[in-house]
């Protein structure tokens, strides 16, 4: 069987998860601009890859110690969150991005016992700044957090950088260079895409400033 993180990056191919456009870069909502797109969303769609994701995600949670809580980052770490906590039997709950305009004006949905140590879910990590936002405000409410797992990250510096001020601990089931492999080796990608791929994600601004501006 395939290592993890190589085989997560050969379905996130197989199902069209990873768009490439070099001529027409992609805007991220952090304002990074990108030749490529993961949207592990298109995962829920696949009951087999949904299946591995999780059990991968309650496979590599145990290096988190002991924690009795779930909870995902909105909007797509919810869904990844609730499959893991169903599969785990433990508590489920997510944090919203900004508060509701109505109602209670909750960030955070769902009942979290207090003394809580919480596993946050996130579906990508880029610069790592929603998955610690998610981890600030549940700090902020009095909760313990222990960190975050993610399917797939594009393992910026910055985010390495984020997540250590932030002095919380993350991992995830597959990642940028086991995407680049598997998209070359199953010709998903030519030479010349890889070599754009390589240079944009050593230095994403320099790259789109020397060709786009």
């Amino acid at each position: 069987m395939k290592e993890l993180d190589k085989s997560i990056a050969e379905k996130l191919l197989q199902i069209n998860a990873i768009k490439l456009n070099p001529q027409n870069p992609f805007t991220w909502a952090s304002g990074i601009k990108s030749p490529i797109y993961c949207d592990n969303r298109v995962t829920l769609s696949y009951p087999s890859i949904r299946k591995e994701i999780k059990e991968g995600f309650a496979s590599i949670a145990e290096n988190f110690g002991d924690f009795d809580h779930v909870s995902g980052v909105a909007t797509a770490g919810i869904a990844h969150a609730a499959l893991l906590a169903d599969y785990l039997d433990l508590p489920f709950s997510y944090v919203r991005s900004s508060a509701k305009k109505h109602g209670r004006q909750n960030k955070i949905e769902g009942h979290i016992p207090e003394g809580s140590k919480i596993l946050v879910i996130e579906d990508l990590i880029s610069t790592g700044g929603s998955s610690i936002d998610a981890v600030n405000d549940l700090r902020d409410a009095g909760f313990e957090v222990v960190g975050v797992l993610a399917i797939f990250t594009y393992e910026f510096q910055v985010a390495k950088d984020n997540f250590e001020n932030a002095k919380c601990k993350f991992a995830t089931l597959s990642n940028y260079t086991a995407l680049l492999a598997e998209a070359q080796n199953e010709k998903y990608i030519t030479e010349s895409d890889a070599k754009v791929l390589s240079q944009w994600s050593s230095n994403p601004k320099e790259w789109y400033d020397s060709n786009f501006k």
